[in-house]
């Protein structure tokens, strides 16, 4: 490999790279936008029915917790590339190192659509609960269009200014809907469970692997549902260059984030299953988000259930713009490469006072307003196949990546032996190459269950393009980035290497 391969490439060398604002966020601001973008309670209440009435049943809380054990271990690599190289790629950064620029370029395109196509999912979650709420709770029937066009301004709005004010803004709801979910779950707790007690057979590890409680569910549809509560956990990366201290706090976060979100889904979705007793795969089966309004208004009262509505609403909307943050910066991360001219001046440029990635921010806007609307003129629903079939690409796209970022912490610590005083057995070769056949499960898993996840969607000619879709953006990245190393070799050879000074790679 040649000297340009290897050296990564800092923002005040002679590329004239716009800089994202420095020391702009601390490590709970970093916290809030990961947890943020994991969405507690729309993953809960989106992903727990579905697991409970049509997974493994009453293992679903050990689905959970089995989850929790292995994106705990993905994470161990996942740090340890983190305390060496800091660049809001994240992923795309991460693999170019690893793997070499051809695998990183397609980890960035793979990535960047994901988000990409993540905030528009959220956005149809969001619109249908908040079509729905306003009907409930005040009578107006305001079509969910509207709902859209007005979470994306203030998306839009919001991220155009210092990173701090969205961290602070998504504090905020992400603390409320914590506290909702909590609620429920502690009340629960303190009444001894439903009843049949606490059931905690449901947590037992082995539980997680069969369908207690039901005649035929699927134990892949189960465990993808798990899976899938998490994505947007790995976003603390995306963040470093612009906060206090990256070396320290992406790790901290990142951690943090695992095990908390982990230990937080495994007791609410267990304390849910106790509240609903041997019937919640019944009930989740029939009513869905039944299994938390249920006891919510038997144990709290009716006001809870109102309240919940309302904090679902506020709760994806965070998640909304926790994803439009993400995909801003990825878009911004490959924009500065200039490896399409023109796309350093636009994508890549960053604002001179809020130091945030401004252009990006409303192109992805821009890309979100076009994919609602084809949704919306192809008379599809907000819910079945917005958020859906959005979602279920999105997943795939960024299951591939994590699975190749695990395998890239082993090409760079022992293959190119990078940082030997990091290098580990067990951290840097073992954790991340169980974590790494570990994603390739659960990818195995949505293959499998796919048609289960998406529903009523799956009968659409979308559903049955998404795995083209991923091979075409990967066929993309590869495809461009062979061309550059051909036709440019100084441009491939900073193909994700564009990184934070102060934790610059040196050879």
């Amino acid at each position: 490999m040649s000297p340009i391969e290897q050296q990564a490439v800092t923002p005040t060398e002679s590329q004239n790279v716009h800089r994202l604002r420095k020391n702009a966020v601390g490590l709970m601001g970093v916290i809030f936008m990961a947890v943020a973008t994991a969405a507690p309670i729309t993953a809960m209440t989106g992903n727990v029915p579905i697991a409970v009435g049509f997974g493994n049943g009453l293992g679903a809380p050990a689905g959970y917790l089995f989850a929790t054990i292995v994106l705990t271990v993905f994470s161990v690599g996942y740090v340890s590339m983190a305390r060496h190289i800091t660049s809001a790629g994240a992923f795309y950064g991460y693999i170019s190192h690893g793997l070499g620029q051809v695998a990183g370029m397609v980890a960035g395109m793979l990535a960047t659509m994901a988000y990409v196509v993540f905030e528009a999912s959220i956005i149809g979650f969001f619109a249908y609960q908040a079509n729905d709420t306003f009907k409930t709770l005040a009578g107006v029937d305001i079509h969910w269009l509207w709902f859209a066009f007005v979470a994306l301004a203030l998306n839009a709005v919001l991220t155009y200014f210092d990173i701090n004010l969205t961290a602070k803004v998504l504090g905020v709801f992400l603390i409320t809907e914590i506290f909702m979910l909590g609620l429920t779950a502690v009340v629960t707790l303190f009444h001894g469970g439903g009843p049949d007690g606490l059931m905690a057979s449901s947590v037992n590890p082995v539980n997680a692997f069969g369908t207690p409680g039901l005649a035929a569910g699927a134990v892949g549809l189960g465990l993808f549902m798990c899976f899938w509560s998490w994505v947007g956990f790995e976003s603390t990366a995306m963040y470093g260059e612009e906060s206090r201290d990256p070396k320290r706090i992406v790790p901290r976060a990142t951690l943090v984030s695992v095990v908390g979100i982990g230990l937080f889904y495994t007791f609410v979705s267990w304390m849910v299953v106790a509240a609903n007793g041997h019937n919640a795969p019944a009930i989740a089966a029939k009513e869905y988000a039944g299994i938390f309004f249920n006891p919510t208004r038997e144990l709290v009262g009716v006001w809870a259930v109102d309240l919940f509505k309302i904090l679902i609403l506020t709760g994806s909307f965070a998640c909304s713009m926790a994803f439009h943050n993400c995909a801003s910066r990825y878009l911004y991360a490959i924009g500065r490469e200039n490896l399409i001219p023109g796309t350093a001046r636009t994508l890549g440029r960053t604002h001179h006072s809020h130091g945030s990635p401004h252009i990006a921010g409303f192109v992805q806007t821009a890309i979100s307003v076009v994919l609602i609307l084809a949704f919306f003129f192809a008379g599809m629903d907000p819910y079945l196949h917005i958020y859906t079939l959005l979602a279920v690409l999105g997943t795939l796209a960024i299951l591939v990546v994590q699975a190749l970022c695990s395998f890239s912490v082993i090409g760079y610590f022992h293959v190119r032996k990078k940082h030997q005083e990091t290098a580990n057995i067990w951290r840097t070769f073992l954790a991340p190459l169980t974590g790494g056949l570990a994603m390739l499960f659960v990818v195995l898993l949505l293959f499998q269950n796919q048609e289960a996840a998406a529903g009523e969607a799956s009968k659409t000619l979308l559903f049955r393009l998404i795995p083209w879709i991923v091979l075409g953006f990967a066929a993309i990245g590869a495809g461009l980035a062979l061309y550059l190393k051909v036709k440019d070799p100084e441009k491939f050879g900073i193909i994700g290497r564009i990184v934070l000074e102060d934790t610059v790679e040196r050879d």
